[in-house]
């Protein structure tokens, strides 16, 4: 039977530093909630708004994967494997910690905020060497469909991380249903709906909702508006 467990934007844990403006979904840094420790594999999703000329200062992780996307504006990433560069809206960031990595994380413009998704995976193995990888994505390719962007196959679509895990993302017009297989039959999928209006499982999610679905191989969405919509397949154990 399917299994479904529901996250309303409002419940969110938030806070406010000035410089970063920050919901997360999951229990992180000061909001802890021991029923919201993560879905599965997904251990992060926080929704961060960063200042003008402010971020994150360098700081270590290690042992995660970390995948970042930009919604609006840009941000300066830096790092201690040598990487300089910055991502804009429509581009994935994918940064395997590994054995250990340094980096920051900066809005470089002096007149507009920047909001981006920062999501932390749990990998499959630990140890790894640190990577970091980045693709810019072409707006057509997910119009009315869902375009892969994270997988566990080096050769496959998108960039592929350490997890049997798949990300899709799409913008959909309102009155499309969509469907979706799940890519392997134990993981659960995780619903966030960056922008817009949809239902799933006689469920109605609004903008900044999430959903995880798990029990299933299938689910079908029907968009109520014009929608961005984030599909996050990860493993349940």
């Amino acid at each position: 039977m399917t299994q479904t467990v529901l996250h309303r934007a409002d419940t969110r844990g938030h806070a406010n530093h000035g410089w970063l403006d920050t919901h997360h979904s999951f229990s992180f840094a000061d909001y802890y909630d021991s029923s919201r420790m993560g879905f599965g594999a997904l251990r992060v999703l926080n929704d961060d708004i960063i200042a003008p000329g402010m971020g994150f200062w360098t700081h270590p992780h290690a042992d995660m994967e970390i995948i970042t996307i930009p919604l609006e504006g840009d941000l300066e990433h830096r790092d201690s494997m040598g990487n300089g560069t910055i991502i804009k809206s429509g581009d994935i960031q994918v940064m395997s910690a590994g054995t250990g990595i340094r980096h920051s994380e900066f809005n470089p413009n002096r007149d507009k905020y920047t909001n981006l998704l920062q999501i932390w995976i749990i990998p499959n193995t630990t140890g790894a060497t640190p990577r970091y990888d980045q693709i810019t994505l072409v707006p057509k390719h997910s119009e009315n469909t869902f375009e892969q962007i994270i997988s566990p196959n080096p050769e496959g679509a998108g960039i592929w991380i350490h997890q049997d895990a798949w990300f899709h993302i799409g913008k959909f017009d309102s009155g499309k249903t969509i469907e979706y297989s799940f890519k392997k039959p134990a993981n659960g999928l995780y619903i966030f709906v960056i922008s817009g209006s949809l239902e799933i499982e006689n469920i109605t999610l609004e903008t900044r909702d999430g959903i995880g679905i798990w029990d299933t191989n299938h689910i079908s969405m029907k968009m109520l508006a014009n929608s961005r919509i984030l599909l996050m397949e990860v493993p349940m154990r």
